[in-house]
């Protein structure tokens, strides 16, 4: 376990009931943080009848944390700019952020001949211009307070190598590393590490979206899921597909003192599925 006790964290993309961002959240309480945590809207649609950030706040606030819901954008800047003052009147202080919201799969996932602009420009805009505004707003607020600290980018095993019909996204998941590496060179006098995670395979709702668009389906169903699945669980080296808890281990770990001295990498967890440089 790692201490973060006393740490407050800003995770964005924190809604979704199986989502990464939950999973995180989860961990950090559990580690000693307190939250704010984010999502574009507070309550997603969800067929389970999944709260959405009040019933995660409710989550953390039972493991014994503090815990705060802010709905906002994070692709415009003044939402950004209001989700950060939001966190500093209830707690005073950031001390780390993770930036996990991203841009719903479906359009995306075309071949380039058949991609449309708005499909391209949407997937940019929640993936690169989201992380870089909520990195530019959480930065300022570290480099004023002067005790360093921690952001966390997430990017993809998309981001490392092209995919075909994955243009959109493994461009964006790309210009993530790019930035983080940029950003981490940037904010190193400052004692302010910066990292990216490179998920692979990851089941969350996420899945069911990204089985329908590459089925050029127009909504999920679970006969597709399964069968993405079974064909990624058998492609994967260490035999299944990531979970959302994999991934929170990771983050939890960048987010600790034992990771002091990494900024700029981006940790792949992908259970094999990419190895290398």
């Amino acid at each position: 376990m790692y201490n973060l006790n006393g740490k407050v964290a800003l995770v964005t993309g924190a809604g979704g009931e199986r989502g990464i961002g939950r999973a995180i959240c989860q961990r950090l309480a559990r580690e000693g943080c307190d939250l704010v945590v984010n999502d574009l809207r507070a309550q997603p649609y969800s067929e389970s009848g999944w709260g959405g950030l009040p019933a995660l706040v409710a989550e953390i606030e039972a493991a014994g944390r503090q815990a705060l819901a802010v709905e906002a954008d994070v692709s415009a800047a003044a939402q950004v700019e209001g989700m950060v003052q939001d966190a500093l009147a209830r707690f005073g202080r950031i001390d780390l952020l993770v930036n996990n919201a991203g841009s719903r799969p479906g359009p995306d996932r075309a071949p380039v001949v058949d991609l449309s602009e708005a499909a391209w420009d949407q997937v940019q805009t929640v993936n690169v211009k989201g992380t870089f505004l909520c990195s530019r707003a959480v930065a300022r607020h570290l480099i004023d307070r002067g005790a360093g600290g921690k952001i966390i980018n997430m990017s993809s095993t998309a981001g490392r190598q092209g995919l075909p019909r994955y243009a959109a996204y493994c461009t964006s998941k790309f210009a993530i590393i790019g930035f983080t590496q940029s950003l981490a060179g940037e904010l190193a006098p400052h004692r302010i590490n910066v990292n990216a995670v490179c998920p692979g395979n990851t089941l969350t709702e996420r899945t069911h979206y990204i089985a329908a668009g590459l089925a050029q389906r127009n909504e999920p169903d679970a006969d597709t899921t399964a069968a993405l699945v079974h064909d990624l669980e058998a492609q994967t080296p260490l035999g299944r597909i990531g979970t959302p808890e994999d991934v929170a281990r990771a983050v939890a770990f960048l987010a600790s003192d034992e990771a002091e001295y990494l900024t700029g990498v981006a940790l792949v967890v992908a259970g094999g599925w990419q190895m290398g440089g």
